[in-house]
Parts: C-alpha cells; sequence; structure tokens
C-alpha cells in the first residue's frame, strides 16, 4: 500500500507538501522525505510527536536511540504503517531544534499502487520562509509573575548549610 501524507509547515502563509510513499518505509526515511521536500538538507535533529484529533503534543519519537541498551523508540525502529495506521491519523513533525520549524502530518489517504516511483511530491505549495517563525512556549507556573515575589518566599542561600551534602 501507498500512504498519502500530507505535510503542512505551521507558518503565516501556505507551505504545503502532498507525498506518496510506501507504508512500509520507517520514520527515518519519512524524516528525510519531509526535510529534502521543504528545501532542508535533513543534517539537523528532529522528533516525531504522537498527537491525538485536536493536534496536542504527545509521546517523542526522536531521530536517534539515546538508551543505553538500544531499544529506545525511534525513527529507525518506527514503521510508519504502524504509527500512521487510519487516514486521518496525525504527527507533528518538529526539525532543527534551534529553529524549531514545527510540521503537521497527516495521513490523508491509503492507495493501493504501482510502489516502484515512491517517494513522491504530489503536491508542492508555496516555499518556506528563509527563518522560522518564532515559537512561543508557555509552562505552567506556581506564580503567575515572578515580579510580584516577596525575598521571603525563597529561602535565604547564605544561611544554608552546605556541608550536610
Amino acid at each position: 500500500m501507498a500512504y498519502k501524507i500530507r505535510v503542512v509547515l505551521d507558518v503565516e502563509k501556505d507551505v504545503i507538501r502532498d507525498i506518496l510513499v510506501n507504508e512500509t518505509i520507517n520514520l527515518e526515511d519519512l524524516h528525510f522525505i519531509i526535510a529534502k521536500s521543504f528545501g532542508f538538507q535533513g543534517l539537523e535533529m528532529a522528533s516525531f510527536y504522537r498527537t491525538n484529533e485536536d493536534w496536542e503534543q504527545g509521546e517523542e519519537i526522536p531521530l536517534f536511540d539515546m538508551s543505553d541498551d538500544g531499544t529506545a523508540l525511534c525513527m529507525r525502529n518506527s514503521l510508519l504503517k504502524n504509527v500512521l495506521t487510519k487516514e486521518g491519523d496525525n504527527l507533528i513533525y518538529v526539525y532543527d531544534f534551534l529553529s524549531m520549524w514545527t510540521f503537521f502530518v497527516e495521513l490523508s489517504k491509503i492507495e493501493a499502487i504501482d510502489k516502484k516511483d515512491l517517494p513522491k511530491v504530489m503536491l508542492s505549495i508555496g516555499e518556506k520562509p528563509d527563518k522560522a517563525p518564532e515559537k512561543e512556549f508557555t509552562a505552567e507556573a506556581e506564580f503567575d509573575d515572578f515580579d510580584s515575589l516577596d525575598d521571603d518566599d525563597f529561602e535565604n542561600l547564605d544561611e544554608f548549610d552546605y556541608d550536610n551534602y
């Protein structure tokens, strides 16, 4: 089977690629296909993230296995057909963690076609900007405004006894 994957770059103007790939490739192959289809070399670190239908970021699938025993989840040991199992399944793809290029990846169609000419870019709309848009990251914090904290809210570190540790 072949998978028609729609990849949308998260930027102001529409930048979209529809890519036809073999369902048996791994996510490392998909990483290189996506990167090259948007004009990147594919040399930067990247990760896929599982998502739900609301595009909420879930489990990370990193480019490399960083575990000591070599058994952690990574792109190389994740087959596309096992990650995207039905039409409408989504992933978030982040390329180059210094720039944070972010893509929305959706399995738009499963087709029974000849697989010898794959991968193939079926649709290309727009070009990536020269620079990634700035991302605003928010984290849940106990304090909304750190400027409003008193010195009494923290221990006096000058009085802390470091010899006990």
